[in-house]
């Protein structure tokens, strides 16, 4: 189990340092990817999470998300003795993934002004602040993943392409379901980078938005679970 929750750790820590990464290369002034917009973040995120997986694959499951790993539990689909270590490598590789991303644009932060860019550098946030609406956004999007990741389990794939679906899902998602929220679907993704925020001494930056945080981490793991449970009904 250990050797599996250290891959959990590596294959999140470079999910985010490659996703935020490409939000911060957008977002960040005087960056050379600055104003590249949705497409770029979109595209960028689903080759964070193909690499990801892949980075994380050869010692275990590559969850790389506690609702992904809560709803495999509650389906039946992962035993539950290895829910806390994956929850817990996930956290750990998410925020030093996110501190890794601060000390890549070292220099871009003192010249960007926007604090809410900052923050979206790091964390998720919604285009229109309405949490039950928002809620749902996160949720919708989770469901769709776990279900989609379990049909995935039900197929044949060519060995060592998996992770490309995966990633076309995530890509698939961004552009259908993440501009109302930036899609967090992952309570790793959003919260290990927000404490990065907070406790990081980043120039320019703002309040890490405490009173929104639980909808990235509430709504994945409802629409997780719900995922699970509508693909166990089939």
């Amino acid at each position: 189990m250990m050797t599996q929750a250290l891959g959990e750790f590596i294959g999140t820590l470079v999910l985010v340092l490659l996703g935020d990464g490409v939000v911060a290369g957008v977002s960040l002034a005087k960056s050379k990817a600055q104003g590249a917009g949705w497409l770029a973040i979109a595209l960028g995120w689903g080759l964070a999470v193909t690499l990801g997986v892949y980075a994380a694959a050869f010692l275990g499951p590559a969850h790389l998300n506690p609702a992904v790993t809560l709803a495999f539990a509650a389906s039946g689909h992962f035993p539950w003795a290895g829910v806390v270590p994956f929850i817990a490598a996930q956290m750990l590789g998410a925020f030093v993934g996110a501190v890794l991303v601060w000390l890549q644009y070292w220099p871009h932060w003192q010249e960007t002004h926007d604090q809410a860019a900052i923050l979206g550098t790091f964390a998720t946030a919604p285009a229109i602040r309405n949490p039950l609406a928002n809620f749902f956004s996160e949720a919708l999007g989770t469901l769709v993943l776990v279900f989609m990741l379990l049909a995935f389990t039900k197929g044949q794939w060519t060995a060592g392409l998996a992770p490309l679906g995966v990633g076309a899902l995530i890509t698939a998602i961004g552009f259908s379901l993440g501009g109302t929220t930036g899609y967090a679907i992952n309570p790793a993704r959003d919260l290990g980078p927000r404490l990065a925020h907070a406790v990081l001494p980043i120039a320019g930056k703002g309040g890490a938005d405490w009173g929104y945080a639980w909808i990235p981490v509430l709504g994945p793991v409802v629409g997780g679970t719900l995922g699970a449970w509508l693909f166990n009904l089939l």
